[in-house]
């Protein structure tokens, strides 16, 4: 098989490439994103894998199965940048569902520590010698109010980190989980009672904005919101006047809603164009890392492991553990409820 990969990375090579001469997939790496302009490269390639500022919108899906394009292979969770409708009949998606829930948990968790007990500025400090402790004061999670809001394996991951710091939890999911001892409340209650506020769903319609003008006006006063899922889930012109209206007590954020144009690339020594983000970063309660929770060793591995299973199985013509379809719980015939590929 041959795969264009794209929006490759350093990271990303190691793994793929071995992977891959070991079970016979070709990729041909490219550092830029796929969209309008660059879906012909893919011409000659069985498949392409992608990643989560790629753009696959019903014109990209087009030209890619016109290219002879037949599965796009996704390395991350998400998939809101594919048009799963235009897809169907034409192109399979896979995805990996799961890769190292403990990396993005962990990452929440540091993001949390680094703010509460202000890491960041007696790191900055210290390098410069100024040993003073004005400013640092923190305060102690334990007995704190943790709101985690999407309970799968990253939310519940984290839920298991907050209790061992010995928090409280609260969470909020469309679908929760029976009989696993988290107390579900409403999204309103959740807004109202949590100290901490921690976003580990998947954006969709129902999720967009979940974190608006109005969730900010249910807050309670200094609540922190963290965010190391997917950047849309935050109006961020709307966190920026809550945090200026001192409603928000910190922000952190390892996405970004408009994150597409800047994150994975190295700006420094330029002027950065996105105004709200340049304000946010500028604020000394705001934290932002580069979607990078995912980045560890453990999850670099699974993911290249799941993606070329999922590559290898596509090729071999077998069922499609991990695929996408825009029909999969709806109320039409499934096909793939009965072990087979989604058309």
């Amino acid at each position: 098989m041959k795969i264009a990969f794209f929006d490759a990375k350093d990271y990303d090579l190691p793994a793929f490439a071995r992977l891959g001469r070991e079970q016979g997939i070709e990729f041909k790496f490219y550092e830029t994103k796929l969209g309008e302009d660059t879906a012909g490269l893919a011409e000659g390639s069985d498949g392409v894998c992608v990643f989560v500022n790629d753009v696959v919108n019903a014109e990209v899906v087009e030209k890619l199965y016109r290219c002879g394009v037949r599965v796009i292979a996704l390395r991350c969770a998400g998939y809101n940048n594919i048009d799963l409708a235009a897809c169907f009949g034409k192109i399979h998606v896979v995805r990996v569902p799961a890769y190292s829930p403990h990396a993005v948990a962990e990452h929440t968790m540091a993001l949390l520590l680094t703010s509460v007990r202000r890491i960041h500025k007696a790191y900055n400090r210290t390098r410069e010698f100024n040993f003073s402790l004005s400013g640092l004061t923190g305060f102690d999670l334990y007995g704190k109010t943790a709101g985690v809001v999407g309970t799968g394996r990253i939310g519940c991951a984290f839920i298991d980190i907050c209790r061992g710091f010995g928090m409280k939890v609260i969470a909020y999911d469309k679908f929760p989980r029976e009989g696993a001892g988290i107390e579900y409340v409403s999204l309103g209650e959740l807004f109202s009672r949590s100290d901490v506020i921690s976003l580990h769903c998947p954006l969709s319609e129902d999720t967009y904005h979940l974190i608006d003008e109005a969730a900010i006006g249910k807050l309670k006063k200094g609540a922190i919101i963290v965010n190391t899922s997917r950047g849309a889930l935050i109006d961020a012109e709307a966190l920026l006047d809550g945090i200026k209206r001192r409603i928000v007590g910190a922000a952190l954020l390892d996405v970004y809603e408009e994150e597409s144009d800047l994150f994975f690339r190295d700006f420094s020594g330029h002027i950065l164009e996105d105004d709200v983000l340049a304000r946010l970063i500028s604020m000394p309660n705001v934290i932002v890392t580069s979607h990078q929770a995912f980045l560890t060793e453990e999850a670099l591995e699974s993911i290249a492991e799941t993606t070329v299973r999922n590559l290898v199985a596509f090729g071999r013509d077998e069922p499609l553990e991990n695929e996408l379809c825009y029909r999969c719980g709806k109320v039409e015939e499934c096909r793939k409820s009965r072990r087979g590929k989604c058309f």
